[in-house]
């Protein structure tokens, strides 16, 4: 590794990091409270209304390995600085878009931006914070910052799209990652691998990112094309096609593999990265359905709407907190399978939602379970998914971690979605011609949520598969702002841990 020297605090470095991730998780919370908004001004369709988050979710899946692999090879504070400009100045054009298909656009290009920022931003938590609680209480305070991005987001999302317009919910990037970039000229130090092959496998990521929008787009579209109709079985061919394509160029042909599959050989990451995925299947849309509920049934106004997400938010905070604190002791499996098991009983609770249910009784305590879990789960997943990876290629793993997330996300969110709106209109009978009833539309969200929780509960089933025990990541890249330290990474395996994982294999 070679650095350019920089003595800076710690916490100046997390702040800023936490402040770009807080930018990109203030996006999605900010969005979902204007979705009816933007539906309604660019003329999207119920199902089409989607794409303004899976547009943004799938570019972020399928270049989030190629930013984690950038971030290693090129440097994660040029990295890092890259995707804060990028992102910022897609948040710009998508204010001023005019149709649909302007701002679907704008948005593929905020995700691509937040694919290349996202894996820089854990990677220099990683090369920064030592192993064990320190970095554990990092990764803590930097989970943290989705409950804050989520509160904030709704809040601000809702007075903006009141007071001024929804354009203003993409214009606040602006400011913030202005304020970023030149806080991460004056603070980042540099680190990268010279001596590295940096040949970045676009192949691999082009096929990647098709692949799932096609599959994303043979989902959505079943609401009108059934299951079984030539277009979405064609469609669902190609989109197999070209995942698998994209399986063989990193198996044989990528020179410098976007996705090693040997990375996979590690039981914790693979077992991290199922449960994240189950986990962003269910949380994305857990968002996306409440939104409608809180404004489409309830007709709250989005200020309004904004308020009531609030208290979930910082719910996301507190249990992202306490994992932090006993993930170390508990370690990260027993914390998962709480985290996981909390979600499910959240969405058991809000599947018994009907159109007159109040937001005390009926909205709040399920939510309140929900991100309780999902804020328990964000650290040990991490933890589990990093762990005996190679610092080299610690920022692969990151960005596997959060692809995951994303791909959940973007799949889950289809999926859900076809099946509320398939429900919606069985409910409404004859009367498929007509607006929805509030009870047709509750009716449809109930049925995802009993769906989600089924989700939720094989992500308990997953979260058994991680190891009691984790190794530590390999030091290679120590940040140069402290001398060399011991870390479990150094010592010899104890033999007595039977349960341990294996070393990744190089």
């Amino acid at each position: 590794m070679t650095r350019t020297e920089r003595r800076v605090p710690d916490g100046a470095v997390l702040a800023l990091v936490c402040l770009a991730q807080f930018m990109v998780v203030l996006d999605i919370s900010i969005v979902n409270v204007a979705l009816p908004s933007i539906g309604k001004d660019l003329h999207y369709s119920t199902t089409g209304l989607q794409w303004v988050v899976n547009s943004y979710v799938l570019t972020f899946a399928g270049f989030l390995l190629l930013g984690g692999r950038a971030a290693d090879l090129f440097g994660r504070r040029r990295v890092f600085i890259t995707g804060l400009t990028l992102f910022s100045l897609a948040s710009l054009l998508g204010g001023f878009a005019q149709t649909s298909g302007e701002l679907t656009a704008a948005r593929a290009a905020q995700g691509l931006g937040g694919a290349i920022l996202s894996p820089a931003t854990l990677m220099i938590i990683m090369t920064t914070f030592t192993e064990g609680r320190s970095r554990h209480r990092a990764l803590g305070v930097w989970s943290s910052v989705a409950g804050a991005g989520g509160a904030s987001g709704a809040i601000l999302g809702g007075v903006l799209t009141s007071e001024l317009s929804w354009r203003w919910v993409l214009f606040v990037n602006v400011p913030i990652g202005t304020l970023a970039v030149v806080a991460a000229f004056l603070l980042l130090n540099e680190t990268r691998r010279p001596e590295a092959d940096r040949h970045l496998d676009v192949a691999g990521a082009v096929t990647a990112t098709a692949g799932l929008a096609v599959l994303v787009y043979a989902i959505v579209g079943t609401d009108v094309h059934p299951w079984g109709s030539a277009r979405t079985l064609w469609l669902l061919a190609i989109a197999v096609v070209l995942l698998v394509t994209f399986v063989v160029i990193q198996a044989r042909f990528a020179r410098s593999p976007l996705m090693p599959l040997s990375l996979f050989r590690s039981r914790s990451l693979s077992a991290a990265n199922v449960v994240m995925t189950l986990m962003g299947a269910v949380f994305f849309s857990m968002w996306y359905f409440l939104t409608l509920y809180l404004q489409d049934v309830h007709h709250n106004s989005p200020i309004k709407a904004g308020l009531l997400f609030f208290p979930m938010g910082l719910t996301i905070i507190v249990g992202a907190q306490i994992s932090a604190r006993i993930v170390t002791d508990l370690g990260p499996r027993r914390v998962l399978i709480g985290g996981m098991s909390l979600l499910a009983g959240g969405f058991l609770w809000m599947a018994q939602l009907d159109a007159t249910s109040s937001y005390l009784g009926g909205v709040l305590p399920g939510s309140l379970l929900t991100t309780l879990g999902a804020g328990l789960c964000f650290t040990p997943l991490a933890a589990a998914a990093t762990s005996g990876v190679p610092m080299h290629l610690a920022g692969l793993a990151s960005g596997v971690l959060n692809t995951s997330r994303q791909v959940g996300g973007s799949i889950g969110l289809a999926a859900l979605a076809t099946l509320a709106t398939a429900e919606t209109r069985q409910a409404m009978g004859p009367l498929t011609a007509a607006a929805p009833s509030p009870a047709a539309l509750t009716h449809g969200f109930d049925r995802a949520f009993v769906a989600a929780a089924i989700v939720s509960l094989v992500g308990v089933i997953g979260a058994m598969f991680i190891p009691k025990q984790l190794r530590g990541t390999a030091p290679e890249s120590q940040d140069s702002r402290r001398p060399p330290t011991v870390t479990p990474a150094t010592r010899p395996p104890d033999p007595k841990l039977t349960d341990a994982e294996p070393p990744l294999a190089q």
